[in-house]
């Protein structure tokens, strides 16, 4: 069986309205058909019940077609909307259809109701698919997001917890293990040379090791972050990648570490360390700028090199991981992430989170002495009053 379609008529003469039913009825449609003839009416139709499908004659008595359309479109935007009419000029023609309307069908030529109802009904439907479609896609979107956000929190969490065994359970059994190598060193006669010098050479790996597990514990989750603040830890991070690299790293601040959101934190310092890690890799730099700051609401930051520059290519490929993880990071927080290049001039990389609350910049209390510190020293914070 068909399924009834329900239509709406706006028709103030009765003659025409029945040759209207006439045409639908000899098209074979299965139809329910509810004529109005005033604006008062047509109205409270539209609030009280959604039709399949709105005729309406053009020219009306108490309002014109046009009126109707935009009452039809405000109601119910994705219903179909076709004038029927006596007389339509090829300019008004043109005007209804760029103002909404789906078709229009002359009263002289009925023939062509019925199929220019199919056409709209099959084009309402198409639509109708694909916008179930798109918010399919935009609740899968959705999900994707608050999975991305909860991998990330749990892999965050989850360094946390290893960085601090590590460094807690590991560090104190090599602590354990080298004060008992020494109290045993020093209980051994001093004529066993060879044992004196086995236990110095254990005592020496057990350090070594000691700074590896420092080192595995603090890249996991950098104490510095969670302990001094977002501004110190980049700091670090940037001296750390300094002394790895031999490439000049500078550091420059306007704000200060405040109570920012540990997420935000995070996000910023990731971001971060894999900006300075294609610059390790590609960028083929000697020279780096940091500047964190403040831009109304939000903190940026932004990372320069001196390098190769990137190119529009590497930007776009979708193999580009790191890319794609420091845009979706700062995503999650609502921020936004530029990178663009310049060949042969360098690359740089945005970064703009919002921040609810955000503490007032820094002012300096000394001046640092002009010039460019050299290359090796550790890179400074430079502070100052602007932002």
């Amino acid at each position: 069986m068909k399924k009834e379609i329900s239509v709406l008529l706006l028709e103030d003469d009765i003659a025409d309205a029945e040759l209207v039913k006439y045409a639908l009825r000899e098209g074979g449609l299965n139809t329910t058909l509810e004529r109005v003839e005033t604006r008062d009416d047509f109205l409270s139709t539209l609030k009280h019940r959604k039709p399949d499908l709105i005729l309406s004659d053009y020219a009306l008595p108490s309002f014109d077609g046009l009126s109707a359309l935009a009452m039809a479109q405000e109601k119910h935007p994705d219903v179909p909307f076709i004038f029927v009419t006596g007389t339509l000029g090829e300019e008004v023609a043109i005007r209804t259809l760029k103002s909404g309307a789906t078709d229009y069908v002359l009263k002289t030529r009925l023939s062509r109701l019925v199929p220019a109802l199919h056409r709209a009904l099959r084009e309402a439907d198409e639509r109708a698919e694909r916008k179930r479609a798109e918010e399919r896609l935009r609740e899968s979107h959705e999900q994707l997001r608050a999975l991305s956000v909860y991998l990330q929190y749990v892999r965050e969490e989850e360094r946390t917890r290893i960085a601090r065994e590590v460094h807690d359970e590991l560090g104190q059994a090599m602590t354990s293990l080298k004060m008992d190598l020494s109290w045993l060193g020093s209980r051994l006669p001093r004529d066993l040379r060879q044992l004196q010098t086995k236990i110095k050479a254990m005592s020496t790996h057990i350090d070594a090791t000691i700074q590896t597990i420092r080192r595995i514990s603090t890249e996991l989750r950098p104490g510095i972050l969670d302990d001094f603040g977002l501004v110190a830890a980049i700091e670090w991070q940037a001296h750390e990648f300094q002394t790895r690299t031999g490439i000049e790293c500078v550091v420059t601040a306007t704000v200060r570490d405040g109570p920012f959101d540990q997420d935000i934190n995070t996000a910023f310092f990731r971001i971060f360390q894999e900006t300075l890690t294609n610059v390790m890799r590609h960028a083929k730099a000697t020279h780096v700028q940091v500047r964190l700051s403040r831009e109304g609401d939000a903190l940026v930051m932004e990372v320069q090199d001196n390098g190769r520059g990137i190119s529009e290519g590497e930007i776009s490929n979708v193999k580009s991981i790191g890319l794609l993880g420091m845009r979706e990071r700062a995503a999650l927080m609502n921020g936004g992430f530029q990178i663009r290049g310049v060949p042969g001039k360098g690359t740089t990389v945005n970064v703009r989170i919002p921040l609810p609350r955000l503490v007032p910049p820094v002012k300096s209390n000394h001046e640092d002495p002009p010039g460019r510190r050299s290359r090796g020293s550790p890179p400074r914070v430079e502070a100052d009053s602007r932002g």
